[in-house]
């Protein structure tokens, strides 16, 4: 934070195990058990997202959904159902416009909103969050976990403290300290290419990252070293946009292990296309252009695209398309540890009527300016 800047008020909020939470509502037989939505364990498929029962036998997202069956034979198996979720994210949307317009959505269940100016609840955050995390409950049967602190990094971390259902505030005064004791593999946006470079750096936690010079981590991280210099002090400037033109909306995975069988890999594109269009929904637009993108285990990366007549509007039909770009590819001669999907040529049908209201809400204490 500078002087020369107001203290803001920014809510993260992110729908508790959303697709699988929906199921376990639509579904009471589901409730308390192991849900797991994704692939079919025998159909080379991946898991998008898993309950929290699930999860307690070490089910995670991006995870083979054969591997989940091993680890969890008695999981329920649930292929997704993207445009109920769709229709539960544009109700939660309406929750959220009730309170303000300055949203920034990430995903249907993710999102980021800033409160400084909202009047509602006394100007406190934290009651905002509380209020609008009842109305999703009262409305939809779902929890939401939030996190209200005064910039992006830190509301986004807070929202992760304490799920599910968790509300969890990060003030000012606690903000440097915090970054300071928090684990670098933590950091929002540290993934763990970048973690393992810090650790043989013994850049280990955010104090041993606020230890280092600019000039030195911009010289080991490029442009982003000075992202990292910031985040170590608990700078985070970045404002909450309520609407960026997009020019691409994407996904894409690094497999903890290299992926060598052909039909595996297609299976493993058609899951991301189908979060790549999640995506692509939240942020009200279409797309006519289809990228793959491929990264082998020497890490040498190649992408492939075809740009359609007709818009891109759901999975179906693509499993021919993906398989076609993959021919001009060394998939199945050379291993594979990330795979992308990427929408391109956007469009937004609405776009002079467009209201983006796709965030979540909390507040901040009755010490922080109204």
């Amino acid at each position: 934070m500078t002087a020369d800047l107001p203290l803001r008020k920014i809510i993260h909020i992110d729908m508790d195990a959303f697709y699988a939470a929906v199921e376990q509502r639509d579904n009471p037989a589901y409730r308390g058990k192991p849900v797991v939505v994704g692939g079919r364990p025998d159909s080379r498929g991946v898991v998008a997202t898993c309950s929290y029962e699930a999860r307690k036998f070490g089910i995670r997202s991006a995870m083979a959904s054969s591997q989940a069956y091993r680890l969890c034979p008695q999981a329920i198996f649930v292929k997704p159902r993207f445009e109920v979720y769709r229709d539960v994210s544009a109700a939660i949307r309406r929750i959220f416009s009730d309170y303000t317009e300055l949203f920034e959505p990430l995903s249907l269940d993710e999102a980021y909103l800033d409160v400084t100016v909202v009047s509602r609840c006394r100007g406190s955050a934290t009651l905002i969050a509380k209020e609008i995390k009842d109305k999703i409950r009262q409305q939809t049967g779902l929890t939401a976990s939030t996190g209200v602190s005064y910039n992006k990094f830190l509301a986004k971390i807070a929202s992760d403290l304490d799920k599910p259902d968790g509300l969890c505030l990060i003030t000012p005064e606690q903000g440097p300290g915090f970054v300071e004791r928090l684990p670098v593999g933590k950091f929002h946006g540290i993934g763990k290419a970048t973690e393992k470079k810090m650790h043989e750096l013994d850049i280990r936690s955010g104090l041993d990252l606020k230890r280092w010079p600019l000039s030195l981590l911009v010289q080991h991280f490029g442009k982003a070293g000075q992202h990292y210099y910031d985040i170590a002090r608990g700078i985070d400037h970045r404002p909450v946009r309520n609407f960026r033109p997009s020019k691409s909306v994407g996904v894409e995975i690094t497999y903890p292990e290299d992926l060598a069988e052909p039909n595996l890999i297609l299976q493993q594109l058609i899951d991301l296309m189908g979060k790549a269009l999640a995506r692509l929904t939240a942020k009200q637009m279409t797309a006519h252009t289809l990228t793959v993108k491929i990264k082998y285990h020497d890490f040498v990366q190649i992408t492939r695209s075809k740009t359609l007549p007709q818009a891109i509007t759901g999975v179906e039909g693509f499993e021919a398309i993906l398989a076609d770009l993959l021919k001009d590819t060394e998939v199945g001669v050379k291993k594979v540890r990330l795979l992308g999907i990427a929408l391109s040529s956007l469009h937004s049908p609405e776009l002079l009527h467009y209201r983006q209201t796709d965030l979540f809400a909390f507040s901040m204490p009755s010490h922080f300016p109204n």
